[in-house]
């Protein structure tokens, strides 16, 4: 398992990471562990998670993937080994503290409640789920300007990060769902006012939306904040499980309506192309896929998620592939014919 650092922190991250959103919902905590362990067995030493998961959001079930990885975290004693990043959620959850925001006060409750449930002492990184100020993320399209819409400011936001960092309780901060100028405007900070420098960026990137590439790769080169991708296979549309409607048994898309972003009809035409690449060069698409975020130079991590074992085994595999260069340009040519079907 390649390794790579996380921004500037020294700290060592599995190219593979372990995204477990759906642990508490669609896996029970006996299959979480199941795949933890198996996971850290073949080299994996990067686990992601979040105050909000499981996934969908519920106030009954919220907490469930956090309390899981800390049940797990007990029962094999031995923390050091394993870098474990979670998130606390921007605005808009009304079933958390109220609604909530990225004050202080929340802050400081959110991470005590986290490390309760994660059972230990500290947060190797500690991320901003989503941005507090009204902007662009989760696949919103256009911009609108509001003054008066600017969020809790993030001088106070990164003020308590500080905190936390001096009282032990996280190592390493990052930012996910944001923008350019958002992560920008956090290292300006972090530099004019002795504030956490931001260590990673976790945003969206996969064959369909590749919308990282224009404004946040350079930075992510530049500035050494590195790309924590997720969804690499667009809630698993690019395994090529989905075409033509077909929705399989106890799979995302069929349990929950709600995972619309990858399902438009040019998200099908391009998934079809891509899908053909990789049987007409005898690859799984899905490895493929994968293959193709762990090649990116930008990347720090590449976060996985897996419903089965069997899925995992798959998902893993793709650690040791590496594409042809045919394969990389005909990826690029369907790129430029269907560009960012899925933004």
């Amino acid at each position: 398992m390649q390794t790579r650092q996380l921004g500037n922190t020294g700290i060592e991250v599995s190219r593979l990471c372990l995204g477990t959103m759906t642990y508490g919902e669609q896996n029970s905590e006996s299959e979480a562990h199941e795949q933890l362990d198996r996971a850290v067995a073949f080299g994996i030493n990067f686990i992601d998670t979040a105050e909000m998961y499981p996934v969908p959001p519920k106030a009954e079930t919220q907490g469930r993937t956090e309390a899981y990885i800390g049940s797990w975290l007990k029962r094999r004693d031995s923390r050091d080994d394993v870098i474990i990043a979670t998130k606390v959620s921007g605005p808009g959850m009304a079933h958390l503290r109220g609604g909530s925001r990225l004050t202080r006060k929340q802050i400081l409750q959110a991470i005590d409640t986290s490390l309760s449930r994660l059972q230990t002492d500290y947060v190797d990184l500690y991320q901003l789920h989503w941005p507090d100020r009204r902007t662009n993320f989760f696949g919103k399209l256009g911009y609108e300007h509001d003054e008066e819409e600017n969020g809790v400011a993030l001088e106070e936001t990164l003020g308590t990060l500080k905190e936390l960092v001096n009282a032990g309780k996280i190592r390493a901060i990052g930012l996910s769902n944001e923008t350019p100028w958002g992560v920008m405007q956090a290292l300006n900070l972090a530099e004019r006012l002795d504030l956490p420098r931001v260590a990673s960026i976790q945003n969206p990137y996969n064959l369909l939306n590749r919308t990282f590439e224009v404004g946040l790769a350079e930075i992510a080169h530049r500035e050494n904040v590195g790309l924590l991708a997720y969804s690499p296979l667009g809630f698993g549309v690019l395994s090529g499980k989905y075409l033509d409607g077909a929705r399989p048994a106890r799979a995302r898309l069929t349990l929950y309506e709600r995972f619309q972003r990858y399902t438009s009809p040019q998200a099908e035409e391009a998934t079809r192309a891509y899908v053909e690449i990789a049987r007409e060069h005898g690859l799984d698409p899905a490895q493929m896929a994968l293959a193709f975020v762990n090649s990116r130079s930008f990347l720090t991590s590449n976060i996985i998620g897996a419903t089965t074992m069997d899925q995992l085994e798959d998902n893993l595999a793709s650690e040791s592939l590496r594409l042809e260069q045919n394969v990389l340009d005909a990826i690029d040519e369907v790129h430029r014919r269907l560009p960012n079907p899925c933004p």
